[in-house]
């Protein structure tokens, strides 16, 4: 065999060999491309973890609302307006205004606290329960609702909410721009309930 039929033999070894690795390299690449998508496929529905971390999903903090209110003789006013708090939010957190309170700014209740936390309580609409609420929001009731309750937002019925000095009971939160409003459901309210019984047996 001549020294030319050995080169041409070498060359078509090595050019074979060059064939040989870039479709190896090209396969590889392919099941890398493959893989790494499998793997994000995998994590994001509900797999295990990316490995390089570089797919991970922030959870996003639930929305928390805040609406308070004296909700003596529950109806469905009270029911309605806690329907639209809690659809503004992902979890609604109600206080209950004291007993005490309610009598300094509008009369004694008719129905004690106790009562109607129990009855806040039961409706499906509320996550959490805050006990003897301010009648207003105050600046120290409003940082523990921000700082210490993770409280998004305070709410409240577009009726106005007024003072026995004649001032906004939610001013200072909407001033700091964390409130919203919601639909007063018109028609109902306590104090007609009171005034309609007491009618009755007037009458």
């Amino acid at each position: 065999m001549g020294s030319s039929d050995i080169g041409g033999k070498s060359s078509q070894i090595l050019l074979h060999w060059h064939d040989s690795s870039r479709i190896l390299a090209t396969c590889l690449i392919g099941v890398g491309l493959v893989l790494g998508a499998s793997a994000t496929l995998f994590y994001y529905s509900g797999g295990l973890p990316s490995p390089l971390g570089i797919f991970k999903r922030k959870k996003r903090r639930p929305i928390r609302v805040y609406m308070d209110g004296c909700f003596d003789m529950m109806h469905y006013g009270h029911c309605n307006a806690l329907r639209q708090a809690r659809a503004l939010g992902d979890q609604l957190v109600v206080g209950v205004v004291s007993d005490a309170e309610i009598i300094a700014n509008k009369g004694p209740p008719v129905t004690p606290l106790h009562e109607r936390i129990i009855m806040v309580s039961a409706v499906k609409w509320v996550d959490e329960v805050i006990p003897d609420a301010p009648y207003a929001i105050t600046e120290e009731f409003m940082k523990k609702l921000f700082n210490e309750c993770d409280i998004d937002y305070i709410i409240h019925g577009d009726d106005p909410c007024l003072l026995p000095d004649g001032t906004d009971a939610y001013a200072l939160a909407k001033k700091a721009g964390r409130y919203k409003q919601i639909k007063r459901t018109e028609g109902v309210s306590s104090t007609d309930i009171v005034g309609t019984v007491i009618n009755f047996f007037l009458s």
